[in-house]
């Protein structure tokens, strides 16, 4: 007798892949938008008054937990790029219950010994990436469904941020207790998406042709493409370093950046920033997907990083010139940062394999360049407090966004001229050996 789960599944595959893609792009997007609750809700309060070590207490926290979501990030090299599909679903329920758990763990225990269960949040957390884009990765409308789970990033932070204010603000609930509190408001709707997302069948045939089989690979199988490609792959990692840096100052810190341009009462304020944004990247990135040739996709893909980056860099200026509002810097930044960061965590990866045919999987190389990013992220936070403490949070943020726009531009178009140089080789070689 056919199970439930086998009917949902093969009314699935009966689709019209225009729906097919819609279901599948929006209990994505759903159910990472609720994953984000349990880990980025803090963020919305200042913590303000705490001091342990000569580091105020926030940045503690901030710390502790990318240093669990990092380590996570090399675990993960390993341990996602081996993962069976069978086992996503029990690994992102245990991962959200471990994370939720510890965020009650750390409303009852004091300061400061509760900031080791950012550590806690932050590592099991740093799983669930991999084990949700496995279900996406590998099919021919891939560009839509990584970008709306990527774009989960950009409007779950607002949202989550947003909703931990009104939680402080009306229901005064304290800083401490809110964002378990949080966690209890997305529980359900989690837990609902994701039986909706477990339902999704397997890549098909077609999928294959047209993307290259997907496959969990061994040490061995990783050493080998890693070797294969070893300059590019440092070269869009160092670029992804800055980006991930960026992006965990500005989703960490936004308070105390809105509170520097007097704007930091309103909790409505993340997601009036944070929407536009995700309309906008979502728009850029699932348009590639009308790209059938990978290889060209791939190059596009490098082309828009570079143009993201290059945004953040005149937003600066344009808002440093008194030209545009703060409502409309934050705006630009943010689409400067997401139409970078994005396709690292969506469909770069799945281009690369696809333009090079090589049986693999996304979760392995996001994992690596992952790990080194959210390494970046911790060091530019200890630089901040330890060799920068006379900046401000607003005028450190600034800094940042020129720096990487310059350094991170050169990067990726290195990254695009080595792809582009290797495919023609590949190319001759496969050519030659058939």
């Amino acid at each position: 007798m056919t199970t439930t789960k086998n009917k949902i599944t093969l009314w699935l595959e009966n689709l019209h892949p225009v729906w097919f893609t819609l279901y599948a792009s929006f209990t994505a997007f759903a159910l990472y938008t609720c994953v984000f609750a349990f880990r980025k809700a803090f963020p919305a309060a200042t913590y303000s008054g705490l001091t342990f070590g000569g580091l105020d207490y926030k940045s503690w926290l901030v710390i502790s937990q990318v240093l669990g979501y990092g380590a996570a990030k090399f675990v993960g090299i390993k341990t996602i790029s081996e993962l069976k599909a069978h086992s996503r679903s029990f690994g992102i329920l245990l991962m959200v219950s471990i994370a939720a758990l510890s965020w009650l763990l750390f409303a009852i225990v004091p300061a400061p010994y509760n900031i080791i269960f950012l550590f806690v949040n932050g590592f099991p957390l740093g799983m669930v990436w991999g084990m949700v884009f496995g279900y996406l990765e590998g099919r021919r409308m891939t560009e839509v469904l990584g970008a709306s789970l990527a774009v989960s990033f950009i409007f779950s932070s607002g949202l989550c941020r947003s909703v931990g204010a009104y939680v402080m603000r009306d229901w005064g609930t304290s800083e401490y207790w809110m964002p378990f509190v949080v966690c209890c408001l997305f529980i359900l709707p989690l837990l609902l998406f994701l039986f909706l997302l477990d339902k999704l069948p397997p890549p098909s045939a077609e999928d294959e042709r047209l993307r290259t089989k997907r496959s969990p690979m061994n040490g061995d199988e990783r050493r080998a493409f890693t070797k294969a490609f070893l300059p590019g792959i440092i070269l869009f990692t160092l670029c992804y370093v800055l980006l991930t840096a960026f992006r965990d100052f500005r989703d960490n810190f936004s308070a105390e950046i809105w509170l520097a341009l007097d704007m930091g009462n309103d909790p409505s304020i993340y997601t009036q920033t944070e929407i536009p944004v995700s309309l906008i990247v979502l728009v850029c990135m699932g348009s590639l997907m009308l790209i059938k040739n990978n290889k060209r996709a791939l190059m596009i893909n490098h082309l828009i990083i570079a143009a993201g980056m290059i945004l953040i860099g005149v937003a600066n200026l344009l808002f440093q010139s008194a030209i545009i509002s703060p409502l409309v810097w934050m705006t630009l930044v943010g689409i400067g940062l997401y139409l970078g960061y994005i396709p690292f965590n969506s469909i770069f990866f799945d281009r690369l394999i696809a333009a090079f045919k090589y049986v693999s999987t996304v979760g392995f190389i996001m994992y690596v360049a992952d790990s080194f990013g959210y390494v970046g992220s911790i060091a530019v936070l200890v630089y901040k407090k330890f060799f920068q403490a006379n900046l401000s949070w607003l005028e450190f943020f600034i800094s940042g966004g020129y720096i990487m726009s310059f350094v991170g531009t050169a990067l990726i178009l290195g990254s695009m001229v080595y792809f582009h140089q290797k495919h023609r080789t590949w190319k001759k070689t496969n050519l030659a050996d058939n």
